[in-house]
């Protein structure tokens, strides 16, 4: 639910970017200078790629949703196996322990879409983000790859 309410609150600041830097750069470019529409267009093409890069981080989390949505159904989410410090973290160690499980899990069925969502939450478990995103990335691949829309 903290991840939802960020992402949220994210967006919304990247939202309220986009329509500051969209009407100061429209009033750039209806200023006429050559000057003035040169900075202008330059203005407006920071919140296109800020739109572009919320779009694609929504379609994202929604294929991503959508993934464990299907696998609890089957039954087949990763079960919560891991030791905790007393503080509540995740200990290394067992985060480690799992995903060479995972790993070894996934090099067996390398095209089960399934075995690349529970890489993506072992790599996500053991800090990891820029692999568990590699992951997941790869699991949507699969899973659009067999016939059905993600």
């Amino acid at each position: 639910m903290r991840s939802k309410i960020t992402y949220f609150l994210l967006a919304a600041a990247l939202l309220a970017y986009v329509f500051l830097a969209g009407t100061r750069g429209w009033i750039l470019v209806r200023d006429g200078r050559p000057v003035t529409v040169t900075f202008g267009v330059a203005v407006l093409v920071l919140p296109l790629i800020g739109i572009w890069f919320l779009w694609r981080t929504t379609q994202f989390a929604l294929n991503a949703q959508r993934l464990a949505g299907e696998l609890e159904a089957e039954g087949g989410l990763p079960v919560d196996e891991l030791k905790r410090t007393p503080s509540g973290r995740i200990d290394r160690d067992s985060a480690d322990e799992v995903f060479r499980r995972r790993k070894a899990e996934t090099e067996s069925a390398p095209d089960d879409w399934r075995s690349w969502f529970r890489l993506a939450v072992a790599y996500h478990d053991a800090r990891d983000t820029p692999r568990a995103r590699k992951a997941m990335q790869r699991a949507i691949a699969l899973r659009r790859a067999s016939g059905t829309t993600v």
